[in-house]
């Protein structure tokens, strides 16, 4: 059990001081006065032994044991060191170690049975003047029963500090715990937002730029084709920028203003539509039953819209299908499949934290992502539970 041993704080010192006086004075007042008329030298060893006490109790917590054991063998001759050796005691069971308690008990008793035996012999006339006078019986009773008060106080002290400690050991885990969890939200916290940026805008980014490239290297664009060409980039930049919007009116803290729904899968046709528009070949095929959770539908949308980007990307002009089945059942299923092409990274770069991205959301929906690669042939594969 670890040894707890608060600081002392100068009024702790003094209160103990003051107590170690009393003790000693209350123990040696009625004796002293006979020490000095008939037993000078005594008196004078027995002052001496209470001083020295006084000093040598300042090192009970540096050198615990053998401070009490010195200051217990003070009482064979010394009354005033009785509040330095009671004060050792109780310190040294604060530290509630028997193998170290019950020897130093056990002296203590001992050294009262010897004082007494010495004050009350035949050789000695200070019998009826001393506070330890009478039979061994009464002796030993009053021995055992201060020892035991003693010890029994110590070692309340000592489980009081041990709870102390252990309740502000607690306190600062729990605040190295809720630092550590609030980290841990401002990391998730910021996953979430690289998601969303992602996801909300990659898509339209890309239609930008793959329409920016066809204005920058095809020249047999008449000059309307290029006014429509323009006006995609424009409207497209326009809804990236809605997107954007979007996103930062998630992540704000305030609920001022309205807020563009999330899209869900009633929402698919229409990106389906948007990406023809944009020249892509992309055919669905779906059998849903049912309404899935609004955070499902989402997600099913999430991994189609990063399907056709990575498609657009990394497989120009190459056809894409896309599949989405299951029901309340079941689950469910979505696939985006295109043939593998060469990638222009001059027209559309990346980072390829996409699909990595894609599959945190994934996984936080309760679902598994899979990526199958062939030489002809990339598939983004999900199965997502039916509710979130």
């Amino acid at each position: 059990m670890p040894e707890v041993q608060p600081p002392l704080t100068t009024r702790g010192r003094a209160w103990r001081f003051v107590a170690c006086l009393a003790i000693s004075a209350a123990a040696w007042a009625e004796i002293a006065g006979v020490q000095a008329a008939r037993y000078p030298g005594w008196f004078w060893l027995d002052l001496a032994a209470g001083v020295a006490a006084f000093v040598l109790v300042q090192f009970r917590r540096r050198r615990p044991v053998v401070t009490a054991v010195v200051l217990t063998l003070f009482g064979l001759f010394s009354m005033s060191a009785m509040g330095p050796a009671v004060l050792a005691l109780a310190s040294l069971a604060t530290r509630r170690r028997l193998p170290e308690i019950l020897p130093l008990a056990a002296l203590n008793v001992t050294v009262l049975l010897l004082y007494g035996w010495l004050v009350t012999s035949e050789e000695t006339w200070v019998v009826r003047y001393s506070p330890v006078a009478g039979p061994t019986w009464a002796l030993l009773s009053f021995g055992a029963s201060v020892t035991l008060a003693v010890v029994v106080l110590g070692m309340y002290v000592g489980s009081r500090r041990e709870l102390e400690a252990n309740l502000r050991d607690q306190a600062a885990r729990a605040r190295v715990e809720q630092e550590q969890r609030a980290e841990q939200a401002r990391t998730a916290e910021r996953a979430r937002i690289a998601r969303e940026m992602h996801d909300a805008l990659a898509h339209r980014i890309s239609l930008v730029t793959i329409h920016a490239g066809a204005l920058t290297y095809r020249d047999d664009l008449t000059a309307e084709q290029q006014k429509e060409t323009a006006q995609v980039i424009k409207t497209t930049a326009h809804e990236a920028l809605n997107d954007l919007r979007q996103v930062l009116d998630v992540l704000r803290d305030d609920d001022e203003g309205p807020r563009r729904p999330q899209p869900t899968l009633a929402d698919l046709d229409a990106l389906l539509v948007e990406t023809r528009e944009a020249g892509m070949d992309v055919t669905l095929s779906r059998d849903v039953t049912g309404s899935p959770a609004a955070g499902t539908g989402r997600t099913v949308y999430r991994i189609v819209q990063e399907g056709l980007t990575n498609a657009r990307k990394h497989a120009p002009g190459r056809p894409v299908s896309v599949t989405v089945t299951g029901s309340s059942d079941t689950g469910l299923d979505v696939s985006v499949r295109n043939p593998r092409g060469r990638l222009d990274r001059s027209l559309v770069p990346g980072a390829g934290r996409g699909l990595a991205g894609l599959r945190e959301r994934v996984e936080i929906a309760g679902g598994t992502l899979d990526i199958v690669e062939t030489d002809d042939v990339f598939t983004l594969r999900a199965s997502l539970p039916w509710a979130t």
